[in-house]
């Protein structure tokens, strides 16, 4: 694939629905840096996929560390166009609301809420000078009002507080080439969505690499899944 002169952060993306997102921006001729907490593991998926994708080491709850896997990036590539907030976790499923402790809902917004604004916070500038970049975060339908399930309460509520965030993002660049969006990639057959969930880390890939590649004239500040918008 000829390279397109656009770079790509994955958070997340030394398994599941992280890497299928990396892989499947690589195939487009994207530049990818995959973030993991791991940087053998992160290097060990840049080597699958080739250069000239590479591995970065980026942990989201670790404040320094995204701000220095941002600079790796730009030091090694000059840009950053697109950033993909996939790493999340925390799915309390089966926790009652008046049973979620603080200590739950503070490592649950840490890591589906704090973590992604960190990478927003750090990435954004570099797309300012650029006049153009897409950021997508990776969320969950039952972050919104709409279609919530009420289970797992504070994943529910960390991820409703990450879509909020998205849309005062995409509010503030409005018009300023920065398109910014949430996704839901559905029930995927990953670590956490387990062997019975019906779509493979592939198909759950779909809508985020939609949204990473999205043309000029494109949506921003909504949620999307199956490539259509979710109501909030």
């Amino acid at each position: 694939m000829t390279p397109t002169g656009r770079v790509a952060l994955v958070t997340g993306a030394n398994r599941g629905i992280g890497r299928a997102i990396a892989a499947g921006l690589a195939a487009q001729g994207i530049v990818v840096a995959i973030g993991a907490r791991s940087p053998s593991a992160a290097d060990a998926v840049a080597a699958e996929l080739g250069a000239p994708s590479f591995g970065v080491r980026l942990d989201v709850t670790d404040a320094a560390s995204v701000e220095a896997a941002v600079a790796a990036v730009v030091e090694r590539t000059g840009r950053i166009d697109i950033v993909v907030n996939n790493a999340g976790g925390h799915y309390d499923s089966g926790v009652v609301p008046s049973g979620v402790s603080d200590a739950d809902v503070i490592d649950a917004i840490e890591i589906n809420l704090v973590g992604p604004w960190r990478v927003c916070r750090a990435a954004i500038p570099h797309m300012q000078r650029q006049g153009r970049g897409r950021i997508v975060n990776v969320s969950s339908r039952s972050g919104t009002f709409a279609s919530t399930w009420a289970d797992a309460p504070a994943y529910g509520v960390s991820k409703a507080a990450l879509n909020m965030m998205t849309f005062q993002l995409a509010k503030e660049l409005e018009g300023s080439g920065i398109l910014v969006n949430a996704c839901c990639p559905g029930w995927v057959r990953t670590d956490m969505g387990g062997l019975d969930a019906d779509k493979s880390p592939e198909e759950g890939a779909d809508t985020p690499i939609w949204l990473a590649t999205l043309p000029d004239d494109g949506p921003t500040g909504g949620m999307f899944g199956e490539r259509a918008r979710i109501d909030w």
